[in-house]
């Protein structure tokens, strides 16, 4: 996904201007694709001077209303239809992962469980964002229950995953320092 069409796809069904499409991320997208000001207002003009958008009104202090044009609706569509939206994941955390067998078994197990307990507190703060939500009927409110149902899934299967991983780890190893004793690494001496 880009900030460009999440920009194309709030402009679906309502005007709005920068600060008002900001609002419109910290309570619907952030959780999926965060942006800043500067990225948000940034993309506008660019989706401004390819004609995806257009100021539809302006305001006092310079304040912009965009909506979207035809084009840009079909650009949302094209993208919707067309691209995949597979990139290669990158997780530092499963990078970690892999590298897991230079701790001692007790901090590659502790390691693993602050994962679990992370993904826990993040899957709450989900939980706790859907009761609180008065979700309507729009498409923004449809599909943002989709996205969220995505990832209250995703933590707890995290949870689940690391959790069981710490399990593997203390009944198998987790590679060479697995082979010494449980006790954190000395730092070499220089």
């Amino acid at each position: 996904m880009s900030l460009r069409h999440a920009l194309l796809g709030l402009l679906v069904d309502r005007t709005a201007s920068g600060y008002d499409l900001m609002k419109l991320f910290d309570t619907s997208l952030a959780n999926v694709w965060p942006a800043t000001q500067s990225q948000v207002y940034g993309e506008l003009g660019k989706l401004d001077t390819t004609g995806l958008v257009e100021v539809v009104a302006e305001g006092p202090r310079g304040r912009k209303e965009y909506g979207l044009t035809p084009e840009g609706l079909a650009e949302l569509r094209r993208w919707l239809v067309e691209e995949e939206g597979s990139r290669p994941q990158r997780s530092e955390t499963l990078l970690q992962v892999f590298f897991l067998g230079v701790l001692p078994k007790n901090q590659a197990v502790a390691r693993l469980l602050r994962q679990a307990g992370t993904a826990a507190r993040q899957h709450a703060g989900l939980a706790a964002l859907k009761e609180s939500v008065d979700w309507e009927d729009g498409m923004l409110s449809v599909n943002g229950r989709l996205a969220l149902e995505y990832g209250l899934r995703l933590r707890a299967m995290e949870e689940e995953w690391a959790r069981w991983a710490a399990d593997e780890v203390l009944r198998k190893g987790s590679g060479r320092a697995a082979d010494a004793e449980d006790a954190p690494a000395e730092a070499p001496e220089s």
